[in-house]
């Protein structure tokens, strides 16, 4: 992710008046390509790491979404306990395999889109070579967590099947997908899709949005260029704790029209399915259940998803730069 400032500013009037060499242009497409496969390769391992170190916490938070308990830590504790002794240790990581599939794509097409989006709102602002200002910082954000969503969905929906049901209801992901196409249709996939994307637009952009700003911040009145390793997990927990809460209700939404075909209910709208969830439970009880858990598990798994991007980052750079001397 960097800090925000490019190496340099582009000298567009000198590319203007003349024209680009056979040899620089391969260079310059073979620079970028490496960019995109740094930030792919980044991506994928941040997500990996975050959300499988949170996984337990990531079920337990799922399993209450989509029913009508009441939650609290000490029900949180005896279900993840209960769930130990009856299915084993690894059972609390159930659906970690559909995770896995999920967000290791979904991670490595954010934070590259992110990259991007940056580059190219840098660009068109007149921000070339300097950190971006709030609004398009927000932007890049929000477009980015919404171009991996969109890519990704059906993958969400399938881990969050595999998180709420027994494992003999389904012995894997594929299962869960031909028994989804089979029993009740294709447009399943996308049960629940509208409020995951409303949901990602405040999450994603302001989860960057924070985490840009404090390094910006920490840049400015520190002097030093790159936060260290802990203050980078301070930031993401930050940007992780202000982005979940921004966007907590539409998850519950999406969790329930996820799952209401194994769980027994119908949900048509994102409204109806508030208005269902309010009336049988409450406002706060109902849409912000399991949010607690969240301001735990959430700030972890996003401080360590942009921690370790922005360290593989870094160390992928140090590798191609000795690799280049050495040549």
């Amino acid at each position: 992710m960097g800090n925000g400032v490019r190496e340099g500013p582009v000298d567009f009037r000198q590319q203007d008046v003349e024209p680009l060499t056979s040899a620089h242009l391969p260079a310059e497409d073979k620079q970028e390509r490496k960019k995109v496969l740094n930030s792919l390769m980044s991506g994928a391992l941040a997500g990996a790491v975050a959300k499988t170190a949170v996984a337990p916490l990531d079920r337990t938070k799922i399993m209450f979404q989509v029913s009508s308990k009441r939650f609290s830590a000490k029900e949180a504790y005896r279900l993840i306990y209960h769930t130990y002794l009856n299915e084993g240790f690894w059972s609390l990581w159930r659906g970690n395999s559909a995770t896995m599939v999920r967000v290791i794509p979904y991670a490595a097409i954010q934070f590259c889109a992110h990259e991007e989006y940056k580059q190219l709102l840098g660009s068109y602002y007149g921000f070339q070579g300097k950190a971006l200002t709030p609004f398009p910082r927000f932007i890049a954000g929000s477009l980015a967590g919404t171009t991996a969503a969109i890519v990704t969905y059906p993958l969400d929906m399938v881990r969050a099947r595999m998180a709420v049901t027994p494992k003999e209801m389904y012995s894997s992901i594929v299962h869960v997908f031909i028994r989804i196409s089979r029993e009740e249709g294709l447009k399943t996939l996308y049960r629940g899709f509208t409020p995951t994307i409303l949901g990602v637009i405040p999450y994603a952009g302001l989860s960057f949005f924070t985490y840009e700003t404090l390094k910006k911040l920490h840049a400015d009145h520190s002097g030093k260029v790159q936060p260290s390793p802990p203050e980078r997990l301070l930031f993401g927990a930050c940007a992780g704790l202000i982005g979940q809460s921004a966007s907590y209700p539409l998850d519950v939404v999406r969790r329930r029209m996820q799952t209401a075909g194994v769980l027994g209910h119908t949900y048509s709208s994102i409204l109806l399915t508030m208005q269902e969830i309010i009336r049988e439970e409450g406002l706060i009880r109902g849409l912000y259940k399991g949010l607690s858990m969240n301001w735990v598990k959430g700030p972890i798994a996003v401080g360590i998803s942009f921690t370790t991007f922005d360290l593989t980052q870094i160390l992928l750079r140090k590798l191609q730069h000795s690799t280049a001397v050495e040549r």
